[in-house]
């Protein structure tokens, strides 16, 4: 078979493949366009989630008519003027993005400049292009997809179902959105509206909270801390969630590089890596940053999707980031995301647990619970609601008028913001008043962290101290994982825990960290070795041993279920304000929740 070129109409569709992946791909292609043309609102239509029809209708600059024929040709595009691929400062500049969806759907252009008496508009069904035809329409474009892979109908059998399709839409749309807050942006789904932003006023921080509560959510506004870094030719801004605003996955992540959404594993990678040691593993936080760089120190053009990213300084971006990240973590580190819910706590639905026993997580350990049964009827139809209550005198460790005979532990001038503590309750929580707050204090979670902390602060110094065992603990361990321990020795010394070999399948320790006390030594090694024996032989120890902190701080906190007096409860909240990041433990669960007088007021409609 001989050498030929392939016709143009098949080269498009072999550009679709690689552009156009399914409707959000042309939703985004689409929106860009239109903020390329300097649109300020910005409206998406579909029909069954895009597949039978897409609309994206713009206020933006408009094109005439010798425009408009050029703007369906390929690699046609007025976005690289100097033709410099390392000078780009629009969104779109390849000019496949118009042929590419109209190689594989029907297309119809009408634009229509400032300049012009009317509009114009042009068709192009599978490849085949008419003629530019004078058309009615105001200032800006309006361009209409309808059956999309109908050309190529072996794609649509990786489409998922409308509602599907539509959540993708949807979720490009606000990455899009959140990196132009100046920009109004609806998205309309078989009739139903299901994004309407309106334009941010204000400068462009302030624009972008405003945004990104009306996109992410306004927890997520109440409970993020600011980014604004620089270092040579990169500047990074945005907003991070505090480390108890967290989710299962890395979807409520939002990266922007020169405004342009992307998913890059560097970005990701340092972003996990700035919260390693005040969240677990398996969460990830909430986040929009924004990475303004020198267009000459990143490659936008790796994919045709323009996805990815390249950076000239990967060591550069990673450092400014992990660094800014912790700086804000460090400045917010006493808060914790406060969100308990008002409006649940009022309502009428509470569960008939009808004598089931239920059990409540703290922290990473269980301990089972009272339930106060309801009985009778309720709801918003009225009815009476009666309730067993069992006496909660029981459940109280402790209570201040119990120690009137006691001297006080804390001086008013010490009193911080965590208030003093005023009960204990099921032996696990503290309770504390401050001058406009009930507090409630996981007393587990917030000695963790205390712990933690410390244990940081003694490494940094060169080394934990450490208390020799009475009677050497010897534990039993599987030969890959007494391997992986026994090579950390060393660096395990630097935190006071003294491991050596013993017998082939065993470990004797000799010393622990003083501050650890006394704690399961078994099941502190055990763990230690597990986690060693996850991460695999290519770590290196010295990033993770804020992890092996976590880990010791755990097993040598005060535990849930532990009963402690006055003076030991106002000492932790005393140690807790000031300690950095105290406002969650090194799981990234809430040390505290603060309920303010105001809201508790509102509990009783005062």
């Amino acid at each position: 078979m001989t050498i030929r070129v392939l016709p143009d109409n098949l080269i498009n569709q072999i550009a679709a493949g690689e552009v156009v992946e399914r409707p959000a791909s042309v939703v985004k292609e689409l929106v860009e366009n239109a903020i390329d043309a300097g649109a300020t609102s910005i409206d998406v239509t579909l029909v069954d989630g895009g597949k039978s029809l897409i609309v994206v209708a713009d206020n933006g600059k408009g094109m005439n008519e010798n425009e408009l024929s050029l703007a369906v040709e390929r690699h046609a595009t007025s976005k690289l003027p100097d033709d410099n691929l390392f000078n780009i400062h629009f969104l779109g500049f390849r000019g496949e993005a118009l042929p590419s969806i109209a190689s594989v759907a029907r297309m119809t252009v009408i634009s229509r400049t400032k300049e012009s008496e009317n509009a114009w508009k042009i068709e192009v069904n599978g490849g085949e292009k008419s003629k530019v035809m004078p058309a009615a329409a105001p200032q800006g474009t309006r361009i209409e997809v309808r059956d999309l892979f109908y050309a190529a109908p072996a794609r649509l059998k990786f489409l998922k179902t409308a509602q599907g399709e539509t959540a993708q839409c949807v979720d490009i749309l606000n990455r899009i959105a959140l990196a132009n807050p100046q920009i109004a942006f609806s998205l309309t789904d078989d009739g139903k509206k299901k994004i309407a932003l309106q334009a941010q006023n204000g400068d462009l921080f302030d624009a972008r909270l405003g945004r990104l509560s009306e996109v992410m959510g306004r927890e997520f506004g109440e409970n993020s801390l600011p980014i604004d870094a620089q270092r040579e030719s990169l500047r990074i801004s945005g907003y991070v969630s505090l480390p108890t605003l967290n989710k299962a996955n890395s979807l409520s992540q939002y990266l922007f590089v020169n405004n342009r959404p992307v998913r890059d594993k560097l970005l990701l990678g340092a972003i996990k890596g700035a919260y390693q040691d005040v969240l677990a593993s398996n969460r990830y936080p909430m986040c929009a940053l924004f990475f303004e760089v020198d267009p000459a120190y990143v490659d936008v053009n790796v994919h045709p999707a323009k996805a990815e990213v390249r950076f000239y300084d990967n060591a550069l971006v990673r450092g400014l980031l992990v660094s800014a990240i912790r700086n804000a973590l460090n400045q917010g580190s006493n808060k914790t995301s406060n969100t308990l819910n008002i409006a649940e706590l009022i309502s009428d639905k509470i569960p008939d647990f009808e004598g089931v026993p239920a059990q409540v997580n703290l922290c990473e350990h269980q301990m089972p619970q009272q339930v106060f049964r309801y009985q009778g009827s309720y709801g918003p139809k009225g009815g009476t609601r009666q309730a067993v209550l069992p006496e909660l005198e029981r459940n109280f460790s402790l209570k201040t008028e119990d120690l009137v005979t006691e001297e006080p532990a804390v001086q008013a001038d010490e009193v911080g913001p965590l208030g003093l503590a005023k009960a204990q309750f099921l032996d696990t929580y503290i309770i504390a008043q401050s001058a406009d707050s009930l507090i409630i204090v996981d007393q587990h979670a917030a000695h963790e962290r205390i712990v933690m902390e410390k244990l940081k602060a003694n490494l940094a110094k060169g080394g934990a101290a450490s208390q020799m065992l009475l009677i050497p603990e010897v534990v039993d361990l599987k030969l890959d994982e007494k391997t992986r321990l026994l090579e950390a020795a060393d660096e395990l010394a630097k935190l006071g825990l003294i491991v050596e070999e013993f017998g082939p399948s065993a470990v004797i320790v000799r010393e622990t960290p003083a501050l650890l006390g006394d704690c399961d030594i078994k099941a502190l090694i055990h763990d230690l070795a597990e986690e060693m024996n996850e991460w695999g032989k290519e770590y290196v120890l010295s990033e993770k041993l804020h992890l092996i902190c976590a880990t010791m701080a755990c097993h040598g906190s005060v535990r849930a279920g532990r009963r402690l007096n006055y003076e030991e409860m106002n000492r932790l909240l005393r140690d807790m304000e000031k300690t950095p990041h105290s406002g969650q433990c090194n799981h990234g669960r809430p040390t505290y929740i603060e309920l303010k007088i105001s809201d508790i007021n509102k509990l009783f409609d005062r």
